[in-house]
């Protein structure tokens, strides 16, 4: 079960090219949905209610896709433990596009009435299920392909391809939004969720030349675990569980501000036309696209942490100001306010965090552990802070300053956690080798830090 040498010095740049597009369509289909969701489904699948209830319903069918991330993710970290991580990308790839497509062919509530939600609700929920079952793997297959120097700025690459599928969702909502008002409403929503199938395909082409992970072939070759992985896991590693969910608190709930609630927020209450601002947000999205790589190679020269740190700092300071500036109602500023806000701030904690938290558990449990960690930290943040947002958002619309005391506490607590688990044990290609000795030897088992 091992690689060809020759093969095998191709792959990094392979894999790194098929979780970036693999990781952009998962994530161009889910983000239409939430671009959706801000614009749109509240007139189309709540029509009866007024606007502001209609849009936190809309919001809360965007939080059922987290109902179905952390199964997808322990589904597919099983299989993806036990049998092989290509696998279980490829399905993930497949199921996203299904339930995305099938999202431009619903009725709406006036053609079936309570029906419709449901079936909105349903789709959702098949959305989850695929991205729980994509990011972990992705992280997982770049970290493992990659040589010694470069393991964060490779397990970046996946949270690029995040920010890159935000800015084709955002692209292609943004001529959908010139459409006149009657023909967005009848057929033009319906056109970014059609077409989805379309990158799907580009995505599969690349995955399917990817070969499997070669430290997880190592780790087959030594013969598989007894134990499920999630029990392993729960048993062995469940303080690295609380790491990965405390630590991604914060990236979770800001990554959601500045992407989704800030479309209803500034149409809503700061005046801004959804097209302008659907362009602010993907100039944005792309900067950080750009940057997210560049700010793992700094995890890799200086250290996780530190970077991973310096990102929550920048959250904290930068929550306030921006705020101020979307009030200003200048569409220049507001863009500026978002480049700094994902490609600066959001950018340095996504370029340091996938290799942190992959290398919290080892390799035969990795993509369980992280899949695990990862999405119940965007079940109980992410998924609540749309609606959540739009709450604290209603108390004091003037100038959200609950909103803003929040993003500021999560940037708190995740920096707390990072700086207590600093003597949590961790595992990279090196150390495991050392401890798989230590193993065979016989010979005491020693603490990573």
């Amino acid at each position: 079960m091992t690689v060809p040498t020759s093969q095998a010095r191709r792959q990094p740049r392979r894999v790194a090219a098929a979780t970036f597009v693999g990781t952009a369509v998962e994530f161009y289909d889910f983000y239409i949905y939430g671009n959706a969701a801000a614009l749109i489904f509240g007139k189309l699948f709540f029509p009866d209610l007024d606007t502001a209830t209609a849009t936190i319903l809309s919001f809360a069918t965007l939080a059922t896709g987290w109902i179905g991330r952390p199964l997808g993710g322990l589904v597919a970290g099983h299989f993806g433990d036990r049998v092989g991580r290509k696998g279980m990308l490829v399905l993930s790839l497949v199921l996203m596009g299904i339930s995305t497509t099938a999202v431009g062919f619903l009725p709406t509530a006036a053609m079936i009435g309570a029906a419709a939600p449901i079936l909105l609700v349903l789709c959702r929920i098949l959305q989850g299920l695929a991205a729980g079952a994509e990011y972990g793997g992705a992280v997982v297959m770049a970290l493992e392909h990659s040589d010694t120097n470069h393991r964060a700025r490779n397990a970046s690459i996946p949270n690029a391809g995040v920010m890159f599928g935000l800015v084709l969702g955002t692209a292609v909502f943004y001529p959908i939004t010139l459409l006149p008002q009657d023909q967005l409403m009848t057929w033009g929503w319906r056109i970014p969720f059609l077409i989805s199938f379309i990158p799907v395909l580009i995505g599969l082409a690349i995955r399917m030349r990817v070969t499997e992970s070669p430290e997880y072939l190592r780790v087959a070759d030594a013969g598989k675990p007894q134990r499920p992985p999630v029990i392993d896991v729960l048993r062995s590693h469940w303080r690295q569980v609380l790491v990965v969910v405390g630590a991604h608190m914060a990236p979770n709930i800001w990554g959601y501000t500045m992407t989704v609630l800030i479309l209803s927020y500034a149409t809503t209450y700061a005046g801004y036309s959804r097209s302008s601002l659907l362009l602010a947000v993907t100039i944005g999205a792309v900067v950080e696209t750009l940057t997210i790589p560049w700010f793992g190679s700094l995890a890799d020269r200086y250290g996780q942490r530190p970077v991973y740190i310096a990102g929550l700092v920048g959250m904290a300071v930068w929550a306030f100001p921006f705020f101020l500036i979307v009030r200003e109602g200048s569409v220049l500023l507001l863009t500026l306010g978002l480049v700094v806000a994902l490609g600066v701030v959001h950018a340095s904690v996504y370029g340091a965090q996938a290799s942190y938290f992959a290398e919290l558990f080892p390799t035969s449990v990795r993509y369980t552990g992280l899949s695990l960690g990862y999405q119940t930290a965007g079940a109980l943040f992410g998924a609540t802070l749309p609606a959540l947002g739009l709450l604290m958002i209603a108390w004091n619309h003037e100038q959200p300053w609950y909103l803003t005391l929040y993003l500021v506490v999560a940037a708190a607590v995740s920096a707390t956690v990072l700086v207590l688990a600093r003597t949590v044990q961790r595992y990279s290609e090196s150390t495991e080798s050392v401890l798989n000795e230590r193993r065979s030897d016989g010979l005491p088992m020693a603490s990573q830090t």
